[in-house]
């Protein structure tokens, strides 16, 4: 790969020109935002000027809704050898461009799965999909040579290759993706009239659980609406379980010590399906998931206090595997959360308290 097009430059497709362009890849610049471009320009994704002829890839990074119209202009203008797109759902965009009648072997959907609540080219960085999962939706109809292409950029973005057929991509981009945003949001939202009192006692729990939820609704709308099935399954399903679960706690109300009994077994029962889930997602760099200790760490608001800390662990000898900071509210000050591995606490801690942090329990 020597040169491409990208169209669509805003959060993936600017990150993505970003670490082509590290790469030593000439890249042009589209958007229907010329304004855009420009920006995404200005940082040093590449240039906004048209190619003098076909490029090698065009990486298409338009919502879902308007993939296949995007990849079926450029496809008409022959603007490349290779065409990928980037959207978030994938089955519906290649039924589209099939129902228009166009030659796909030159094709591939892929989607990295990385990103941020924030967007626009601002808000890019080459390094959003180092590490990352990137899928790749090949048919017996794609051309070898756009798999390979398709395989360096991935390289290229330093993420981790991923081979899918789209409409499975769908179901569990649904699955880990587009219902827990909604989930994030409908618990966010329960925020928005609660009482001054009650929102100051937010913690590091809430704010988990809630953080995806400042995304762009418009973005939202567009991949929602690209993949409404499977996530409409899904959301069927967690009601089904918070039915149940209200009433398992309605039954903790009552004076009837049977009742009590089994709405506690039920309690119990969703908690421990929650565990069971918990413990599948992958740890770190996509590993099995681990099970590390807390060192918690008291720190004063004040520049370089987390360097410090890193710095001093270091010297320890201790790897930081994690690291959390839940903020003292109306305070200067935060709880930084260390994890590591279990044998490391005992000389982490020392340490620490060698150096004058105030650890706590």
């Amino acid at each position: 790969m020597r040169t491409a097009l990208v169209i669509g430059t805003g959060l993936i497709g600017t990150s993505a020109a970003l670490a082509l362009v590290q790469r030593g890849v000439v890249v042009h610049l589209e958007d229907h935002d010329p304004e855009q471009a420009r920006t995404a320009a200005a940082l040093g994704a590449g240039t906004d000027e048209a190619p003098d002829g076909p490029v090698d890839v065009a990486i298409v990074a338009a919502p879902p809704a308007h993939v296949a119209a995007v990849l079926a202009d450029a496809m008409r203008r022959g603007v490349a050898r290779g065409y990928l797109d980037v959207a978030s759902v994938k089955g519906g965009p290649r039924r589209e461009l099939e129902a228009l009648g166009l030659d796909l072997s030159a094709y591939l959907g892929t989607h990295p799965m990385s990103g941020r609540e924030k967007s626009g080219p601002l808000a890019a960085t080459a390094d959003l999909f180092e590490g990352r999962p990137w899928v790749l939706t090949p048919t017996r109809d794609t051309d070898t040579e756009v798999l390979n292409l398709a395989l360096e950029l991935v390289s290229h973005c330093r993420a981790v290759p991923v081979v899918m057929d789209a409409d499975a991509h769908d179901r569990a981009v649904a699955l880990v993706s587009h219902m827990p945003h909604l989930v994030s949001s409908l618990v966010a939202a329960r925020l928005q009239n609660a009482e001054e009192a009650a929102v100051r006692l937010c913690g590091q729990g809430i704010r988990d659980v809630t953080r995806i939820a400042a995304s762009d609704p418009r973005m939202w709308i567009d991949i929602l609406s690209a993949n409404p099935g499977p996530v409409a399954d899904l959301l069927g399903d967690v009601a089904s379980d918070l039915d149940e679960t209200v009433r398992a706690l309605r039954a903790l109300e009552s004076s009837d010590e049977d009742k009590r009994r089994e709405g506690a077994g039920d309690i119990e029962d969703v908690l421990r399906r929650g565990n069971a889930g918990q413990v599948r997602v992958p740890g770190k760099h996509g590993s099995a998931p681990r099970t590390y200790e807390v060192v918690a760490v008291l720190i004063d608001d004040q520049p370089g206090q987390l360097a410090r800390i890193f710095a001093d662990a270091g010297r320890a000898g201790v790897n930081v595997e994690d690291v959390r900071i839940e903020h003292a509210t109306g305070q200067q000050a935060g709880l930084v959360q260390l994890m590591v591995e279990p044998k490391a606490v005992g000389v982490l801690s020392a340490a620490l308290r060698e150096r004058g942090w105030a650890l706590r329990q």
